[in-house]
């Protein structure tokens, strides 16, 4: 029964891992397009400001100090930020091959792209080496998974088990020694006249 309830972890841990490059891909691809369309904001804004004869931090301050147009200073500086993260994560997952990007969800962490992506993503069969190779890790890793998930749970009640129960207390064996084994006393003679030094005469 464990045995079939790790292939269903191992099965689900290769399936669902080896539509990771392909994911990945999908995901660089509309991430680059959405830099692309950032990049053109950021520019005509700069543009802007340049003709105005300011900088875009001279722009962003001389904004906040408008009421009417405060609150789109915050909304710019985000629209900034938000561009320089998502350029940050194109170059770096670019660079990086199918494997290497699985050790970097959080190059994936854009709710908008991430969103995106899977709305449109439609599962793919793992022909290609990268794809059975994380095929391989997923089963691995969903078989060793579900495997330590049972162990716990299973771990109190073979703890109970195995807890021995209390033996009742045993008396010793109370040894019988054999009866003492008794000697006849000596009876000692009355004292008896001694005859030393005295000599029977020879026909006497």
């Amino acid at each position: 029964m464990i045995r079939a309830l790790c292939l269903i972890g191992g099965l689900v841990g290769a399936g669902t891992l080896s539509q990771a490059p392909e994911f990945s891909q999908q995901y660089l691809q509309r991430l680059a397009g959405q830099v692309d369309a950032l990049t053109q904001v950021v520019m005509e804004f700069d543009q802007t400001a340049l003709a105005d004869g300011m900088g875009r931090e001279e722009m962003l301050q001389a904004m906040a100090a408008t009421p009417l147009v405060a609150a789109q200073a915050e909304m710019w500086r985000g629209t900034f930020a938000r561009h320089a993260r998502l350029s940050d994560n194109l170059v770096a997952l670019r660079a990086a091959g199918p494997m290497a990007r699985l050790a970097m969800p959080h190059r994936f962490s854009d709710a908008e792209v991430l969103q995106g992506t899977l709305a449109d993503y439609s599962p793919a069969m793992p022909l290609s080496t990268e794809g059975a190779a994380a095929a391989g890790a997923g089963f691995l890793g969903g078989w060793a998974l579900l495997a330590g998930l049972i162990g716990v749970m299973g771990w109190p009640f073979r703890r109970i088990q195995r807890k021995p129960k209390p033996q009742p207390k045993r008396r010793a064996p109370v040894v019988k020694g054999e009866p003492p084994v008794t000697r006849p006393r000596l009876v000692v003679a009355p004292n008896r006249p001694r005859l030393d030094g005295v000599r029977r005469q020879a026909g006497g």
